[in-house]
């Protein structure tokens, strides 16, 4: 055990010291890794947003059912309940239909309305609101095959619409994810090499002492660790103020407005995982960049 932290602190010490010997060449390399954690936080935060609102504009859209003529909605309503698609239902009897559509058109007299007409001439309906956007064709689909359903209406041409710009917001953030994260490894690649290269001396008297290569590079690695983690941590603090800010600016703005960012909140969950992921994220890039660095001066 004992010997386990001595070499912990020897690790430790001479991690620190290389981070202190860099000197502009380890800045250089944190503060791009900032920028670009910077920028895939906020493409994430973004991603996660915007998803929510096309959810949450998703689940508004509501499917009509239109039942055939003398069967009751309510006899179909627990069928329709107990899809997993279906968040609500709203039955609306053809009563109810015929009695606001009399009062829409004006007459007072409904039994004299009813009475010309012979009968009743609507049928019972019911409004089922989806989980998202997405699984509306499917839930139309399935509506539409129960028994006594004789139609089914929705907005199809805005829920495909939804569902590409969902698609496409996905893929954006894939393609800046990829880009960011080679550039991150390319930037941090560069800056252990350098490093490694300035104290090339130090290293050459350590293996003519017997030191092996791992002794020798780990400090190294734990380097590009390092540059990663600060890198994330610095990146998430700018992303908070500038939600404190963009928060106090929002609070002086019209209610309609305040209305649309509440819908853009990120959930407690989302809030707790994004700096994790920053971090995991830049510590990866780190090691990763660390690796592809030393991996050159093992092999010579």
């Amino acid at each position: 055990m004992f010997k386990f932290l001595t070499k912990l602190d020897y690790l430790l010490k001479e991690t620190f010291l290389g981070l202190l010997r860099g000197g502009w060449m380890n800045w250089a390399a944190v503060s791009t890794v900032t920028v670009l954690l910077f920028l895939f936080g906020l493409s994430l935060q973004t991603s996660w947003q915007v998803e929510k609102l096309l959810n949450q504009f998703g689940s508004q859209l509501e499917v009509l059912v239109y039942f055939e003529p003398g069967i009751e909605a309510q006899s179909i309503e627990p069928l329709v309940t107990k899809m997993p698609e279906v968040v609500a239902t709203q039955t609306i009897t053809k009563e109810q239909a015929w009695t606001k559509l009399v009062k829409e058109l004006g007459i007072s007299d409904i039994d004299g309305a009813t009475q010309q007409l012979g009968d009743n001439p609507l049928v019972d309906e019911m409004k089922v609101k989806a989980r998202n956007s997405q699984v509306v064709p499917s839930l139309a689909t399935q509506l539409a095959k129960l028994r006594g359903v004789d139609a089914v209406q929705y907005v199809d041409e805005a829920v495909k619409r939804i569902a590409q710009l969902h698609q496409g917001l996905n893929w954006i953030t894939l393609t800046i994810t990829i880009i960011l994260t080679l550039t991150a490894i390319a930037v941090t690649t560069t800056t252990i090499r350098l490093i490694v290269m300035a104290r090339r001396r130090e290293i050459e008297i350590m293996q003519l002492v017997g030191a092996t290569s791992v002794w020798i590079y780990l400090p190294f690695i734990l380097q590009g660790i390092a540059f990663g983690l600060l890198g994330g941590a610095i990146a998430w603090s700018f992303i908070s103020i500038i939600q404190q800010f963009l928060g106090k600016l929002i609070a002086n703005q019209p209610e309609f407005i305040q209305f649309l960012t509440n819908g853009l909140q990120l959930t407690p969950a989302q809030i707790l995982l994004l700096p994790l992921i920053l971090l995991s994220f830049g510590a990866v890039v780190g090691l990763m960049g660390s690796l592809f660095a030393v991996q050159r001066f093992t092999k010579s």
